[in-house]
């Protein structure tokens, strides 16, 4: 996967705003204020994603390039190489999952506001 691809995929998502907040090589995606994904931009190697702890282990079992997520609780969030192991459609529905366990966990009011932006 390129930066091209992980950029317009983020962005494609409902709420979603790109945001340097750590430094300036560090890419993050959120929704309504929350972080779903990040990335190291130069050199752009890998991504973190939240998970879910069961799916997060899971993962990191059944593919190489899945480690526990790099500077991040290690519970929640895997770190995934975009290096070409993985297909791009299996690292972009991982990031639908890492945006959809956010966007569960947000208000009832959130919600609801990006289910309108949606329509």
């Amino acid at each position: 996967m390129d930066i091209e691809t992980y950029r317009n995929h983020c962005l494609r998502n409902k709420g979603v705003t790109e945001e340097f907040p750590f430094n300036k090589s560090t890419l993050v995606y959120k929704v309504m204020g929350k972080m779903f994904t990040l990335a190291n931009i130069e050199p752009f190697e890998s991504i973190n994603l939240k998970c879910s702890p069961e799916t997060a282990l899971q993962l990191r079992e059944m593919h190489e390039g899945v480690t526990p997520g790099y500077h991040m609780n290690k519970k929640h969030w895997n770190t995934v190489r975009t290096d070409g192991n993985i297909p791009d459609k299996t690292i972009c529905q991982w990031i639908d999952d890492s945006y959809g366990l956010v966007v569960d966990k947000l208000s009832q009011r959130d919600r609801k506001w990006l289910e309108q932006e949606a329509q």
